[in-house]
């Protein structure tokens, strides 16, 4: 089993950067798939983006390609989210989750108990 914690959440303008953390302990991150969600106040979780155990397959939502970057370092144990020019629509609970797969739905095996991301206009 894998425990996932993200950090580097926080206020910023639009406009602004920032570069979220997920990282693992228990188990080495390298033998998972990783994921990005975020939640929005009453709305759904949505799919970000994923990274696959080695690197070569990420995909993105359309809402974010251009803008975000998911990247990993498995030595490290930690998978990362550079989120730039931010928009007011990217505020939400971001969450990164843990899988055998690359998955772009929420039916990942492991949760991060979740970092805030505030845009303000």
């Amino acid at each position: 089993q894998v425990q996932l914690v993200e950090s580097g959440g926080g206020l910023v303008q639009a406009g602004g950067s920032l570069r979220l953390s997920c990282a693992a302990s228990g188990r080495t991150l390298s033998a998972y798939a990783v994921g990005w969600f975020r939640q929005a106040p009453g709305k759904e979780r949505e799919f970000v983006a994923t990274i696959s155990r080695s690197a070569l397959s990420i995909f993105y939502a359309d809402s974010v390609k251009g803008r975000f970057t998911i990247s990993r370092d498995n030595v490290k144990n930690t998978v990362y989210l550079q989120m730039n020019s931010l928009k007011p629509e990217d505020t939400g609970v971001y969450y990164c989750a843990a899988d055998t797969r690359v998955l772009v739905t929420r039916n990942y095996a492991y949760w991060g108990q979740g970092t805030q991301v505030t845009v303000s206009s």
